[in-house]
C-alpha cells in the first residue's frame, strides 16, 4: 500500500468515526411548541392601552408562571401596516416587547432583528393600539430566536447547560436540521422547543410534534 492509499484509508476512517460520533450523540426527543406572534407589556403600558388601573386577565396557563391573557391589541408598523388581534402574555414585565415572525416583519414594514427574548436593545420600533389608547415603542420588536426549554434535571441527564447551543432535526416529508438552537434551563420550565410559525410551516411541523436534539454546536 503506497502513501496515497494510506492517507485515503485514514481519511475514510476519520470521517466514519466523526459520523459515528454524531449518530451516538442523539441526545433527546423534545415536543415542539409553535409560538405565534405575541406581546409582553409593563404594567404602565397595560394601563396606557386598556385604561388606568387595568390588570391583565388570564385565558390560559403557560410554562414558567406565564399565561396567555384574554387581552389583545393591534401592532402598527412604520408604514402604517397593521396586524390585528395580537395576544398579550402575562404577567407584566419590566420592559415591553413584541415578538413576531420574519413574515410578520415584512407585513408591518419593520426591520425586526433575530434575538433571544428579552434582548431588545436597538430593536425595531412599533406602535400598539388598544381599546383605551395608543403606545409607541421606540424599540422592542424582535423576531424571537428558536430555543428549547428544559428543567435542570432534564439538562443534566444529557449534559447540557443553560446557554448551550444544539442542532435539532424535525419534520417528516420536509425534514430539516436547525442549528443554533439555544438551551434555556429553569426549574419552572417544561420540556419544549419553541419555533415560530415561519419555521413550523417550512418543515410542516405542528404543535405537539417532536424534534430530536442530534448534536451540540
Amino acid at each position: 500500500m503506497n502513501g496515497y492509499q494510506n492517507v485515503e484509508q485514514i481519511t475514510r476512517m476519520v470521517l466514519q468515526t466523526i459520523e459515528n460520533a454524531r449518530e451516538n450523540e442523539k441526545l433527546m426527543t423534545v415536543p415542539v411548541g409553535v409560538s405565534a406572534r405575541h406581546i409582553h407589556l409593563t404594567q404602565a403600558d397595560v394601563e396606557t392601552l386598556f385604561g388606568s388601573g387595568y390588570r391583565l386577565t388570564k385565558k390560559k396557563e403557560l410554562m414558567g408562571g406565564q399565561f396567555a391573557a384574554n387581552e389583545q391589541c393591534t401592532i402598527v408598523g412604520l408604514k402604517l401596516r397593521a396586524i390585528e388581534n395580537v395576544r398579550i402574555l402575562g404577567p407584566v414585565r419590566k420592559s415591553s416587547q413584541v415578538e413576531i415572525s420574519a413574515t410578520d416583519a415584512r407585513t408591518l414594514g419593520v426591520n425586526a432583528p433575530l434575538r433571544q427574548s428579552g434582548d431588545t436593545a436597538g430593536s425595531a420600533p412599533v406602535a400598539l393600539v388598544g381599546p383605551k389608547g395608543v403606545l409607541y415603542l421606540k424599540e422592542g420588536c424582535i423576531v424571537a430566536a428558536r430555543h428549547i426549554h428544559m428543567t435542570p434535571a432534564e439538562a443534566a441527564s444529557v449534559s447540557l447547560h443553560d446557554g448551550d447551543m444544539v442542532s435539532v432535526r424535525m419534520g417528516d416529508e420536509r425534514s430539516v436540521v436547525l442549528d443554533n438552537v439555544k438551551i434555556r434551563v429553569d426549574e419552572s420550565f417544561s420540556l419544549e422547543m419553541h419555533i415560530d410559525t415561519d419555521e413550523a410551516n417550512a418543515c410542516q411541523v405542528r404543535q405537539g410534534d417532536c424534534a430530536t436534539i442530534i448534536r451540540r454546536v
